[in-house]
């Protein structure tokens, strides 16, 4: 039986423990105090039209060794300290899959642990953490997708651990697993799909129909155009099939999708800018594409961030 250990119990973390406590893994969440009380007195619950979970869950405040995997799926402002957090278990010999947005998380993950021990991971799951503590699924995303780095450009070598644990979790109608040989080019493909709907609907406080609808689906194409050429300059070219089907997205004048970073923003919340939008941005300028846009709405999100950071103040 293989060990997961989830740091925390949120959306994401929480979905993913759920699905593996049902396909019979060895799941324990590392949560601060007062979730640990939630989750000991109502156990954990999610809702989901794949199939409820509704269960008690071993609980920790402290990681320890003695586990195969540690799901990572904290915001990346909270990177440091779940890396300190997380330490106990991987340093006793645990693989770490993270399914942060973007890239960065990588090589700083990498300078703490060691490649080796990092996955490179993606989660296309859409899920809330409700007030009352339950985990509400939102709609059909439930693909888990991962694999060890590698020592290639363009395509990682497996060496049997993440096959294992993608045969462990399986494919079912609440998770789809999939171990894969080149998850550096997925997360290079997301990033250019979360770039521009990030760095668009941010910028512009509105979905992308609305942008369209307004006269701005050139500029979210050229976002896209912008990303992918980023992304060649790493050496990841978007296929052709690729670029054609989220060219297509970003001219639905009837979508109603935003990025999760201008929901956060929205609501008044701390936002993944720097990773994401940051991370472009300096990527822009090393390959020479225009980071003209990529820099607006870095500036945007950090004007929020700093008339956040004013108001909490005493």
């Amino acid at each position: 039986m293989m060990r997961m250990l989830v740091l925390g119990a949120g959306a994401l973390g929480g979905y993913f423990g759920a699905r593996a406590m049902q396909r019979g893994l060895d799941v324990a969440f590392l949560v601060r105090p007062a979730r640990a009380a939630a989750l000991a007195r109502d156990g954990l619950r999610l809702r989901s039209t794949h199939g409820d979970f509704d269960g008690p869950v071993t609980t920790m405040e402290r990681a320890c060794p003695g586990f195969d995997v540690v799901l990572l799926s904290c915001k990346a402002y909270d990177l440091d300290p779940a890396i300190e957090a997380i330490r106990p278990a991987v340093e006793a010999g645990a693989c770490v899959l993270p399914v942060l947005n973007g890239l960065s998380h990588i090589d700083r993950l990498n300078a703490a642990f060691g490649a080796a021990r990092v996955w490179g991971g993606l989660a296309k799951c859409a899920a809330t953490l409700r007030p009352d503590g339950t985990i509400q699924h939102l709609n059909d995303w439930h693909w888990l997708t991962f694999g060890e780095q590698g020592g290639g450009e363009q395509d990682g070598a497996l060496d049997g651990r993440a096959a294992a644990f993608a045969a462990a979790l399986g494919q079912s109608p609440g998770l789809v697993a999939e171990a894969v040989p080149d998850i550096r080019r997925r997360m290079w493909e997301k990033l250019v799909h979360l770039g521009t709907v990030a760095a668009g609907t941010v910028l512009m406080r509105a979905s992308v129909g609305e942008i369209i609808r307004a006269g701005g689906r050139g500029f979210l194409l050229a976002l896209l155009e912008r990303n992918a050429a980023i992304a060649a300059a790493q050496g990841f070219p978007m296929s052709p099939g690729f670029m054609e089907s989220y060219r297509a997205m970003f001219s639905d004048a009837g979508s109603a999708y935003t990025a999760s970073m201008l929901r956060d923003l929205e609501a008044g919340g701390r936002t993944e800018a720097e990773h994401i939008l940051g991370f472009l941005t300096d990527a822009a300028r090393a390959a020479g594409v225009p980071e003209d846009l990529h820099a607006l709405a870095l500036l945007h999100a950090r004007a929020h961030d700093q008339r956040r950071e004013a108001k909490r103040r005493p």
